[in-house]
């Protein structure tokens, strides 16, 4: 692939993204309308899930807007993703320990101390 056509695949990405990002924020639109019209006729827990609903797509919009203007997603958060990694891996070693051998297990462990310790100096 050369340039130019790079170019043009990333212009496409681009567009695309802005046309995933206006539709995200006409559904956020109409369901925040949608609360303060008819929040005093809905059952709690249908408020609790719109809410919820809100929120996730707030935090998509807020995504695609790093992507558009970043290209690769944005600036990364280290240490929320050390908290994620940690709390994948130590799931994984809970549910998968029984099928690993002794060194995998090892190297895992050894992965979750280095997480630790980022975490700290992150602190």
């Amino acid at each position: 692939m050369d340039d130019r056509e790079k170019k043009s695949c990333n212009a496409i990405e681009k567009e695309n993204r802005i046309d995933e990002l206006i539709n995200l924020v006409e559904k956020n639109t109409r369901t925040e309308r949608h609360l303060e019209q008819h929040s005093d006729i809905s059952s709690p827990s249908r408020l609790e899930s719109a809410k919820e609903l809100l929120n996730t797509r707030q935090e998509n919009i807020e995504t695609l807007k790093d992507k558009i203007i970043y290209d690769d997603g944005g600036p990364t958060d280290e240490r929320e993703n050390l908290v994620k990694n940690m709390a994948f891996t130590e799931g994984y070693i809970e549910h998968n320990s029984d099928h690993m051998s002794n060194e995998q297990l090892q190297n895992m462990k050894e992965k979750q101390q280095n997480r630790k310790d980022k975490l700290n100096e992150l602190s």
